[in-house]
This record gives structure tokens, C-alpha cells and sequence, in this order.
């Protein structure tokens, strides 16, 4: 089964506003020590209204994410379509319908993402968690008409040989994306490997990066970064969950763990048909403050050398000295107002900063203040093992960095107070 899905989307996507005027070098920009204020232009009027943080500050800030963080958000496709690959409704123990949908979102050449949909059965339309997933669709599940990745995969995946995945991974990290326990709840998930938009290596041109013609002008500093491809992913992804009668459109939450957690957290902030965001401890360049003050954390120094495709190449300039940025990560959650943004750590993954992803919380609430919240964030972070479900929800467990059943249940339960 084909659908066409040509105009979904097209009033639905934030529109990134270009600057009046070009924006400064690096060496042109001021130095701000401490968090820029969420509220205060670029030329120092402040904003006092929601009008004026939705037309002026709102677009001010994703124009500069795009130019110095995460490259220029790609226009939406001008059709997107749909092929249902298979459909079980007896999956999951007979407690949800499984699916797994090509969509194709450009010319034959353009790669395609294979989303894979677990819906509750009787219990539709339900809430739906979209997120992109490390290593394949086929690790989730022992279902065998699941797709295995044709494109490369990182070799640290079960069933991987020389970077091609196999059938040795089915169902091997289930844990990572859990479908029984989330459809048993009465929830829906959609998920697809992140390296079907654009795959986790710099050194190839592949992916989008491959069939995208280059912007006018040529090389910038600021292409579209590996992080931005993925967000835009979870994008198309919404362009078709959207069309199915099964999913809710009003009650989406985008989720992902580390770099995909990144993604959760941008893809959230430039499309406003995500109703709920959840980062999973995505520290530096995620949740994670630009201006650390954590010792133990990833610097943006050492995130930009050692996964420089992540960013684009404007952001590895800042490594030296973080304070000439003229945002920090406050200000892509202050973007998602005013709907809900969980950040979610563990106590040992210091390297993601969970401290001050907190006081990221804290720096973008003025931002949700101006839609009539006045405690949108707790007044101090919650003891460990307990959720903050304020609209700027926290959460913190004993443990590492990894995303686990355990994990799932806050997610549903955040879910259960704002998905309703």
C-alpha cells in the first residue's frame, strides 16, 4: 500500500526566519560569560510579550542555532510518500500491530527511512514516542520481516560485520526501545535508524549529505550537520504518522538517547507538531550547557574534534572559547515553548553534565513564563530516582549512560501527565 503524503506538513513546520542582515564572525561577536539571556534580542531590546517572542526572539534564535551550531535546517520535500512494507496484528503477544513503513521523501537517488510502528490494539488512536534508534529496526525485535539495514552501521552493534548488519542482531537491544511494555501502557512508538537519513561517519559522502545540492554560494561553515540530517528524520517521519489513523497527531513526544538525544531535542525545537520533548542524557550539544562548569563533562572542544559532523563547521570555532557564542542550550528548550521538554540523566554520566542540564531548565523558563506558567521548573532538581513533571521536567537515576526499560517508564510517565 502506497500513500501519498505530498501535502502534509507544509503549515505544520516552524518556519527558521533569515536575519536581516549577515551574521557576525566569530571574532565580531561579543563575549558573554555567563547563560545570554533567553529574552534579550541580539541588539538588546528585550521581549516582554508572547507576540514578540513568537515573531522576533523565537526566529532570532533558531537562525542563529542554524548558523553557528547545526547548519541550515533543509526545506520540507515537496512529496513525501508511503509504503507499507508489512503489517502483523498479532505482534507483541498479541497485545499490538507491528509495522514498518518506506517512506520515500525525494528523487529514487535520495535514501529512504524505514520506520517501524508499534501500535496497542484497541486502544487507538493513541499517544505516540518518535525517536531514531542506533543501529537498526532489527535490533528491537525478533520479528524476522523486520528490515536489517543495507547502509553502513557502526561495527559496536550486535550481528555487525565489517560495519554491514546481519539476522545475528535481531532482537538484541529490545531493551533500548522496549514495544511491549510501551504499547502495554497504551502508548504507540515509531522508531528507524538514524543511518537511514544520514549515516554516524564523517569521512564519506553519503546520505543526505550526498544528494543534497550544495546551498547557493557554495561552502559556508554552515551545511546542514549530521545532527540537523537527523532531526530533520524525525520530520518525515511526523509527515506520515500524521496520515495513520492509528496515531494521534495532537499527542506526539520525539525521544532519543546521547547524539539522538540531540536530535530529540533540536527536531522538537524546529517542529512544533512534536507536543512533547524528551532528551535522554544528551549532554554537550544537547541538553547540556555550551559554558560548562562541570569538570567532568564533554567541552564543546572535545565533542567538535572528536565527532566534527555532528556540527557544522561554524561551531568548532567556539571550542576555545565558548563564551563568544551568542546562545547556550537554554535557548533550543526555550524554542520548544510551551509545550513540555524532560531531561533525563543518571548520576555516574557526568560526561553528559546533568547538573547543568537543570540549570538549562532554569535559564529557558522565562521563555515559558510569557504563555502564562509561572513555575514551569522546579525550584531545585529533584532527588534521585524521582520525576519533576513540571512543564521543564527533570529527572534523574542512579546508574550510566544507557536508555532502559526503566527509562520508558518515566518517559510514559511524563507522557501520562501531558500526552493526556
Amino acid at each position: 500500500m502506497r500513500l501519498s503524503l505530498a501535502c502534509v506538513g507544509v503549515l505544520a513546520m516552524s518556519v527558521v526566519a533569515t536575519p536581516a542582515e549577515p551574521l557576525p564572525q566569530l571574532d565580531k561577536l561579543p563575549s558573554i560569560a555567563e547563560f545570554p539571556d533567553v529574552l534579550t534580542m541580539r541588539d538588546g531590546t528585550k521581549i516582554t510579550t508572547k507576540k514578540d517572542w513568537e515573531e522576533k526572539r523565537r526566529p532570532e534564535l533558531k537562525a542563529l542555532f542554524e548558523h553557528y551550531m547545526y547548519g541550515q535546517f533543509p526545506a520540507k520535500p515537496e512529496k513525501v510518500t508511503a509504503k507499507v512494507l508489512f503489517e502483523d496484528a498479532k505482534a507483541l503477544d498479541g497485545k499490538g500491530t507491528l509495522r514498518e513503513v518506506e517512506i520515500t521523501f525525494g528523487p529514487p537517488e535520495y535514501p529512504k527511512i524505514y520506520l517501524l510502528i508499534a501500535v496497542p490494539n484497541g486502544k487507538t488512536p493513541a499517544a505516540c514516542f518518535v525517536g531514531p534508534n542506533f543501529g537498526g529496526n532489527h535490533l528491537l525485535t525478533t520479528h524476522e520481516k523486520v528490515r536489517i539495514p543495507t547502509e553502513w552501521v557502526p561495527d559496536r552493534y550486535p550481528g555487525v560485520v565489517k560495519n554491514k548488519a546481519s539476522a545475528e542482531g535481531r532482537g538484541k537491544q529490545a531493551d533500548t526501545w522496549p514495544l511491549q511494555q510501551i504499547v502495554e501502557k497504551g502508548y504507540a512508538v515509531a522508531t528507524f535508524y538514524c543511518g537511514d537519513i544520514q549515516p554516524d561517519r564523517s569521512n564519506v559522502k553519503e546520505g543526505m549529505r550526498a544528494t543534497m545540492p550544495l546551498p547557493p554560494g557554495g561552502l559556508s561553515g554552515s551545511e546542514t550537520a549530521t545532527v540537523m540530517w537527523w532531526a530533520w528524520g524525525c520530520h518525515r517521519a511526523v509527515d506520515f504518522l500524521v496520515t495513520d489513523k492509528s496515531i494521534d497527531a495532537n499527542r506526539l513526544a520525539v525521544v532519543g538517547h546521547s547524539r539522538l538525544g540531540k536530535t530529540a531535542l533540536l527536531a522538537g525545537a524546529f517542529d512544533d507538531r512534536f507536543a512533547v520533548v524528551i532528551p535522554h542524557q544528551s549532554g554537550c550539544g544537547g541538553a547540556g550547557p555550551s559554558r560548562s562548569k562541570n569538570a567532568k563533562a564533554e567541552t564543546v572542544k572535545r565533542i567538535t574534534t572528536s565527532f566534527p559532523h555532528w556540527f557544522c563547521a561554524k561551531f568548532t570555532a567556539f571550542g576555545d572559547d565558548t563564551t563568544k557564542l551568542p546562545f547556550d542550550q537554554h535557548c533550543l528548550a526555550a524554542i520548544c515553548a510551551p509545550r513540555p521538554v524532560l531531561f533525563t540523566n543518571a548520576e555516574e554520566d557526568q560526561w553528559a553534565n546533568p547538573g547543568g542540564q537543570f540549570d538549562m531548565l532554569t535559564a529557558a523558563a522565562p521563555a515559558y513564563k510569557l504563555y502564562g506558567d509561572e513555575k514551569p521548573v522546579a525550584a531545585k532538581a529533584p532527588e534521585t530516582g524521582t520525576l519533576s513533571d513540571a512543564r521543564l521536567g527533570y529527572f534523574i537515576r542512579t546508574g550510566k549512560h544507557s536508555m532502559t526499560p526503566d527509562d520508558w517508564k518515566v518517559y510514559m510517565q511524563f507522557g501520562d501527565k501531558w500526552l493526556k
